[in-house]
């Protein structure tokens, strides 16, 4: 009896939660273009601008290169809620306005959609991990691991592999193929090459016009540090010391998004350029919230943003914590895991 009631307060709070965000819903045509004006044209100038320099010899013209992958992040934002259907007050909209994006992020817009779909409806199911988010081992289920397996973690939660070699390889070579996603028919299988086929004939067209050294000289740092802010973005959405996650029988939807997503409080510029997906539980309790939207939900429920809540520096602490104790109910490090003699290093 007490587990039953216990559930429905759980289901009436979230009912309670998602009825005061419903009047957030609404994107604006309007200021989904002056977003997207905002946010192109910046990146397009900073690019140009970029190539102009490199190409006729003023080498340190590449430092543009980091406000035009500022820009390129903040599209691939765009992009995200479009793939929510929070952008435009038109669903086709949102999504042609994503394929196009797709390109210029590297991402297949339809085949990224229905992953990161599954990734909204399982976020902190531990009896549902490994599709769109990062790899995430209980500590019983490291000290069953053998000698190679314990290695192999170790190595993928490395911050070198993490935010080093890891964005390189989602963006430039596993986004090219669909692997895995066989059972979702031919949409992954058509979004993904053709997303390749609009990179490829522009590539080609780009190293035609303006040569292959000054077009990777302005085009390799931009997709370095634009996915390598992208993946430790979403590394710390999720990872986090009192993040939360829970078996199957007893994972909730309002729970999982509040506890288990961070608010990542970032200086205000910061909050701009990431278009606010630090609000991320916020984000994860209701997703059709438009990105433009969710600092006044903060500001309309204070208490929202007391939950979750991390600083940049609680998020490169963060890093260390990579195995969930499933007794403390919180991530822990390889060390603490050594020291308490629950796994060997």
């Amino acid at each position: 009896m007490p587990s039953d009631m216990s559930a429905e307060t759980h289901r009436r709070s979230e009912a309670v939660w998602l009825k005061r965000l419903m009047p957030y819903r609404r994107p604006s045509n309007w200021r989904g273009v002056f977003e997207l004006l905002v946010t192109a044209v910046p990146f397009a100038a900073s690019w140009v601008a970029c190539w102009l320099l490199v190409a006729n010899g003023i080498y340190w013209g590449v430092l543009l290169t980091v406000p035009a992958a500022a820009f390129l992040l903040r599209l691939f934002m765009v992009q995200h809620d479009c793939g929510h259907g929070a952008f435009f007050g038109r669903r086709a909209l949102d999504d042609w306005v994503g394929r196009v994006l797709g390109v210029l992020t590297l991402t297949p817009y339809d085949c990224w959609r229905r992953t990161h779909a599954i990734h909204h409806a399982t976020s902190g199911n531990l009896n549902a991990r490994g599709i769109g988010d990062v790899r995430t081992l209980t500590l019983a289920e490291y000290r069953a691991l053998g000698r190679w397996g314990r290695l192999g973690y170790r190595l993928y939660r490395h911050p070198i592999v993490m935010f080093g070699l890891g964005p390189l390889y989602l963006f430039v070579l596993q986004q090219r193929l669909p692997v895995g996603a066989m059972r979702g028919g031919t949409v992954p299988w058509v979004s993904t090459m053709g997303t390749n086929v609009a990179i490829g004939a522009i590539v080609v067209a780009l190293v035609w016009l303006l040569g292959l050294v000054p077009f990777l000289l302005v085009q390799a740092p931009i997709v370095l540090m634009a996915s390598t802010a992208g993946v430790w973005l979403f590394y710390v959405q999720h990872q986090f010391e009192h993040t939360h996650w829970s078996v199957k029988s007893e994972w909730e939807f309002e729970n999982a998004a509040l506890r288990g997503s961070s608010f990542y409080n970032l200086p205000r510029p910061l909050h701009w350029l990431t278009a606010n997906i630090g609000i991320h539980h916020v984000h994860h309790l209701s997703s059709r919230v438009p990105y433009y939207r969710l600092p006044q939900v903060l500001k309309d429920f204070p208490e929202l943003a007391a939950i979750g809540r991390i600083s940049i520096l609680d998020s490169l602490r963060g890093v260390r914590l990579v195995l969930w104790d499933e007794a403390q109910q919180r991530l822990i490090s390889f060390r603490e895991a050594r020291i308490r003699g629950l796994g060997k290093g």
